[in-house]
């Protein structure tokens, strides 16, 4: 099979290096890609959303399957794009259709299908201008921190957490007024719910699911979770809480009834399904959606799928996912991410990245790079992921940071305490 992955980060690499071990994959194709999957597969220099030339690709290149990374080209509806063309018809894509696709890009859409069919999640009302004195009176009925949510794709910026009550008003006017541009036009105000997160991941073809190995990612920039969110700067995975018993309040409260509510609204969804978890007072409670594998935790979770990867993307194009089989690596997985200086504020790119040759027993995935003059440089605010194995966490993350000193660019930094709540 020929396979085309959209996207350019770290999530991307991980899943091109897992598909480049199955023998079923015959050829790699990364749209736009970066300096690390131009070495596993051919890098085509397309943006996500130019759904044009994503076409001219496949048919020039004959590809036989497209996986989505990002939400941005899910969102916008490129599932719709293939299925509605008389050329692209026939060819798979492993991502959820437009109308599935808003149970991330609306967080208001979210929260009232969690509240259908009764998913539990945090007591919600949503917002738009001019309901201030309205919105003023629901966050009364809430005790602080409060948590503000804009509806949209607000590239992992739109979530305020404030303890302040006229704090939070103030910022709710804000978000209406148009902080976040469209994406706050309606905003969620939400219970904050107090426990410990974690992320589980399904794929699905619509009808028949397969639970991944689930991850716990760190999104603060500053060592005991403290500064300003971030992507993710780093991801360990399995989650010791995690055990069979919570697992199995998660499948039977949260996953079985979010994919037969998806068939009841005859929603179009084949890909992955991304829970954002928190475990409070032992039970299972939803934050909130994603409609891809999450970014940095596919650089852990990638390590631990042993069966071939590129059979359960089969699955999920034929409809058949029940006949395959997924099996995990007993192992510990680790993510470092290494992230430019300044990062998540104002960063520098285009520094050179040197001393990835001399990683020994780390998986290197790059996820803000670009080759110039055959020298690897710095592209984004999270450049480089350290992935490695290990008989437990602390042995997977030694292993991980000894390789992450390795590695140089100007202004590299890491968080030094990944799984230090666990």
């Amino acid at each position: 099979m020929k396979i085309l992955i959209i996207g350019s980060g770290g999530r991307e690499h991980a899943l091109g290096w897992k598909i480049n071990q199955s023998p079923k994959c015959e050829k790699l194709f990364f749209a736009p890609g970066n300096a690390g999957t131009s070495s596993i597969g051919t890098n085509l220099p397309i943006g996500v959303s130019n759904f044009e030339e994503i076409e001219k690709a496949v048919v020039d290149n004959k590809i036989d399957l497209v996986l989505v990374g990002p939400e941005v080209p899910l969102v916008e509806g490129i599932y719709d794009f293939f299925s509605t063309n008389e050329q692209l018809k026939k060819i798979p894509v492993v991502g959820p259709s437009k109308a599935g696709a808003e149970l991330e890009g609306s967080k208001d859409f979210a929260k009232a299908f969690m509240a259908k069919y009764n998913i539990p999640t945090a007591r919600y009302e949503t917002f738009v201008a001019g309901e201030i004195d309205k919105a003023a009176s629901f966050m009364k009925t809430l005790p602080s921190p409060y948590v503000l949510k804009a509806d949209g794709l607000a590239a992992g910026k739109g979530v305020l957490i404030i303890d302040d009550y006229n704090e939070a008003l103030a910022e709710l006017n804000e978000m209406l007024e148009g902080k976040f541009g469209q994406a706050s036009k309606k905003v969620v105000i939400e219970e904050f719910l107090s426990g410990i997160e974690l992320s589980v991941f399904v794929i699905t073809d619509g009808e028949n699911y397969k639970i991944l190995p689930e991850a716990k990612d760190y999104k603060r920039i500053g060592e005991g979770d403290t500064g300003l969110n971030t992507g993710g700067m780093g991801a360990v995975s399995p989650v010791p809480f995690a055990d069979q018993s919570f697992m199995q309040k998660v499948e039977e409260q949260i996953i079985i009834p979010t994919i037969e509510g998806l068939k009841n609204e005859q929603i179009d969804y084949k890909g992955f399904i991304f829970f954002g978890l928190i475990k409070v007072n032992g039970n299972p409670m939803v934050i909130e959606y994603n409609v891809r594998m999450g970014d940095p935790e596919t650089e852990a979770v990638m390590l631990r799928i042993k069966s071939d990867f590129v059979d359960l993307l089969e699955g999920v194009a034929m409809g058949n996912l029940n006949e395959k089989t997924i099996e995990f690596d007993e192992q510990n997985a680790v993510t470092v991410m290494l992230v430019s200086g300044g990062y998540p504020g104002d960063y520098e790119k285009g520094k050179e990245i040197t001393g990835t040759e001399n990683v020994k027993s780390s998986v290197v995935f790059h996820a803000g790079s670009k080759l110039e003059n055959n020298k690897v440089m710095s592209d984004g605010g999270r450049v480089i992921a350290v992935s490695s194995y290990g008989k437990n966490m602390n042995e997977a993350l030694a292993l991980s940071y000894q390789n992450a000193q390795k590695i140089n660019f100007e202004g590299k930094y890491f968080r030094k305490d990944i799984g230090f709540d666990l």
